[in-house]
Protein backbone atom coordinates (compact mmCIF):
# COMPACT_ATOMS: atom_id res chain seq x y z
CA UNK A 1 0.00 0.00 0.00
CA UNK A 2 1.34 3.41 -0.97
CA UNK A 3 1.04 6.08 1.71
CA UNK A 4 0.96 9.80 1.11
CA UNK A 5 3.68 11.88 2.74
CA UNK A 6 2.63 13.84 5.81
CA UNK A 7 2.44 17.49 4.70
CA UNK A 8 3.32 18.87 8.13
CA UNK A 9 6.37 16.61 8.49
CA UNK A 10 7.71 17.72 5.12
CA UNK A 11 7.00 21.37 6.04
CA UNK A 12 8.93 20.95 9.29
CA UNK A 13 11.87 19.45 7.34
CA UNK A 14 11.85 22.47 5.02
CA UNK A 15 11.64 24.82 8.01
CA UNK A 16 14.63 23.17 9.69
CA UNK A 17 16.69 23.57 6.51
CA UNK A 18 15.82 27.27 6.38
CA UNK A 19 16.43 27.80 10.12
CA UNK A 20 19.92 26.31 9.78
CA UNK A 21 20.78 29.27 7.54
CA UNK A 22 18.90 32.23 9.04
CA UNK A 23 18.79 33.68 12.52
CA UNK A 24 17.34 36.80 14.08
CA UNK A 25 19.38 39.31 16.05
CA UNK A 26 18.44 42.31 18.17
CA UNK A 27 19.25 44.65 15.26
CA UNK A 28 17.54 42.48 12.61
CA UNK A 29 14.95 40.15 14.18
CA UNK A 30 13.42 37.17 12.42
CA UNK A 31 9.83 37.58 11.17
CA UNK A 32 8.42 34.11 11.73
CA UNK A 33 5.09 33.07 10.19
CA UNK A 34 2.88 30.16 11.27
CA UNK A 35 -0.24 29.26 9.35
CA UNK A 36 -3.01 27.01 10.61
CA UNK A 37 -6.24 26.14 8.84
CA UNK A 38 -8.15 28.97 10.54
CA UNK A 39 -5.54 31.52 11.66
CA UNK A 40 -2.17 33.00 10.78
CA UNK A 41 0.42 34.17 13.30
CA UNK A 42 3.51 36.39 12.93
CA UNK A 43 6.28 37.00 15.47
CA UNK A 44 9.43 39.12 15.56
CA UNK A 45 12.04 36.98 17.29
CA UNK A 46 15.53 37.79 18.60
CA UNK A 47 17.18 34.36 18.44
CA UNK A 48 20.34 35.49 20.24
CA UNK A 49 18.44 36.47 23.39
CA UNK A 50 15.65 33.94 22.78
CA UNK A 51 12.81 36.46 23.13
CA UNK A 52 9.79 37.49 21.10
CA UNK A 53 9.85 41.24 20.47
CA UNK A 54 6.39 41.63 18.90
CA UNK A 55 3.57 39.44 17.66
CA UNK A 56 0.33 39.66 15.72
CA UNK A 57 -2.30 37.16 14.63
CA UNK A 58 -5.83 36.87 13.32
CA UNK A 59 -6.91 36.41 16.93
CA UNK A 60 -6.14 40.10 17.63
CA UNK A 61 -9.19 42.36 17.78
CA UNK A 62 -7.64 44.85 15.32
CA UNK A 63 -7.56 42.26 12.51
CA UNK A 64 -10.58 42.25 10.23
CA UNK A 65 -11.24 40.82 6.79
CA UNK A 66 -13.71 38.68 4.97
CA UNK A 67 -11.28 36.14 3.51
CA UNK A 68 -8.25 34.46 5.06
CA UNK A 69 -5.98 36.27 2.59
CA UNK A 70 -7.38 39.65 3.62
CA UNK A 71 -6.89 38.70 7.26
CA UNK A 72 -3.27 37.72 6.51
CA UNK A 73 -2.73 41.15 4.93
CA UNK A 74 -4.14 42.78 8.05
CA UNK A 75 -1.76 40.71 10.22
CA UNK A 76 1.16 41.86 8.04
CA UNK A 77 0.10 45.47 8.49
CA UNK A 78 -0.28 45.02 12.27
CA UNK A 79 3.12 43.33 12.74
CA UNK A 80 4.75 46.12 10.71
CA UNK A 81 3.11 48.76 12.90
CA UNK A 82 4.19 46.99 16.08
CA UNK A 83 7.73 46.57 14.74
CA UNK A 84 8.12 50.24 13.87
CA UNK A 85 6.73 51.14 17.30
CA UNK A 86 9.66 49.32 18.95
CA UNK A 87 12.09 50.74 16.37
CA UNK A 88 12.67 47.70 14.15
CA UNK A 89 12.37 48.12 10.38
CA UNK A 90 14.98 45.64 9.13
CA UNK A 91 13.92 41.99 9.53
CA UNK A 92 14.77 38.54 8.22
CA UNK A 93 11.71 36.79 6.75
CA UNK A 94 11.12 33.20 7.87
CA UNK A 95 8.28 31.66 5.90
CA UNK A 96 8.19 28.67 8.24
CA UNK A 97 8.61 26.05 5.53
CA UNK A 98 5.48 27.19 3.73
CA UNK A 99 5.42 27.98 0.02
CA UNK A 100 5.66 31.73 -0.63
CA UNK A 101 2.15 31.89 -2.03
CA UNK A 102 -1.34 32.88 -0.94
CA UNK A 103 -1.64 33.91 2.70
CA UNK A 104 2.12 33.88 3.34
CA UNK A 105 2.74 36.13 0.34
CA UNK A 106 -0.13 38.46 1.34
CA UNK A 107 1.30 38.85 4.86
CA UNK A 108 4.81 39.52 3.54
CA UNK A 109 3.70 42.08 0.94
CA UNK A 110 1.54 43.89 3.47
CA UNK A 111 4.42 44.02 5.96
CA UNK A 112 6.70 45.44 3.25
CA UNK A 113 4.14 48.06 2.23
CA UNK A 114 3.83 49.20 5.85
CA UNK A 115 7.51 49.79 6.51
CA UNK A 116 9.36 46.51 7.06
CA UNK A 117 12.42 45.84 4.90
CA UNK A 118 13.34 42.27 3.96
Amino acid sequence: MITKPDKNKTRIKRHRRVRAKISGTAERPRLNVFRSNKNIYAQLIDDVAGVTLASASTLDKEVTGATKTEQASAVGQLIAQRATKIGKTEVVFDRGGYIYHGRIEALAQSARENGLNF
